[in-house]
């Protein structure tokens, strides 16, 4: 397969393009840019910086990838990078920036789909088969893990985390790290944990005793009327010892922000 480039495209010749990628109309990319077999680039998107994109990854019109931080403490000759993962989807006017320290990465795992106009600030880690719905705000540091889903226009303070196959609503402000396995959505203005992800986790796979002891975990953290130490007690003498309800308290216990 051979690389198309539109001769109306304007590609660094130090840019690294691999077997069969494709370059639209008036695409930028830069000198230290890294291009997966099979990636496709949409008309007016820049990539720049740093960067290096997997395999078989689509880049939609007018992104921009590997842009300088907007943080105010980047100074000036800081080497920083963007990296992101085998079919991967950005869309249209998404921005994905750089990192502010040097050696510092903002990172979009495989098969994630990042909609229009969403942002990745410096330091973002996103895991494999993440989904941003349209207008999602990432601020600097925050970690989406693998399989999470975030609603569109929602917000993410600085630092948080949304743990694994978790689903956060449309028009949520996650200001605090939000637990793997739960569902959760704006309530009275603040995101609340409403119950597991239940329709989520059946279509990934999960059996109904997981389903079940996650339920069963819920109701001791968030209904029982006990602090939250002595709810995840509860949950660890009381709850089926499953994998994953071993990760739900791990999850608590190691937030740093406190978990919504």
């Amino acid at each position: 397969m051979s690389i198309e480039v539109h001769p109306t495209a304007m590609v660094d010749k130090s840019a690294q393009l691999g077997e069969g990628v494709k370059i639209g109309p008036y695409a930028t990319i830069g000198a230290n840019v890294k291009l997966g077999a099979g990636t496709t680039v949409g008309q007016g998107a820049i990539i720049d910086g740093h960067t290096t994109i997997g395999e078989k990854c689509q880049i939609f019109p007018y992104a921009l990838i590997g842009m300088k931080t907007q943080d105010l403490k980047y100074e000036e000759g800081s080497v920083s990078y963007v990296e992101i993962g085998d079919r991967t989807v950005i869309r249209e006017f998404a921005t994905v920036h750089l990192g502010t320290k040097d050696g510092e990465k903002t990172i979009i795992g495989s098969d994630c789909l990042f909609m229009a106009y969403c942002h990745a600030a410096h330091g973002c880690v996103l895991g494999n088969h993440v989904i941003c719905s349209n207008s999602v705000q990432l601020a600097g540091d925050v970690h989406l893990h693998d399989w999470a889903i975030v609603g569109g226009c929602a917000a993410a303070h600085q630092f948080c985390s949304v743990g694994r196959h978790a689903m956060v609503g449309g028009m949520s402000k996650i200001r605090q790290d939000f637990p793997p396995f739960m569902l959760g959505d704006m309530v009275e203005g603040s995101l609340k944990a409403i119950g597991p992800n239940v329709v989520g986790l059946k279509r990934r796979g999960f059996n109904n005793d997981v389903i079940s002891a996650l339920k069963e975990a819920f109701r001791f953290i968030y209904h029982s009327g006990l602090n939250r130490s002595q709810a995840l007690e509860r949950v660890e003498n009381d709850v089926e010892p499953f994998d994953e309800v071993k990760e739900l308290v791990q999850f608590y216990r190691n937030s740093a922000r406190g978990v919504c």
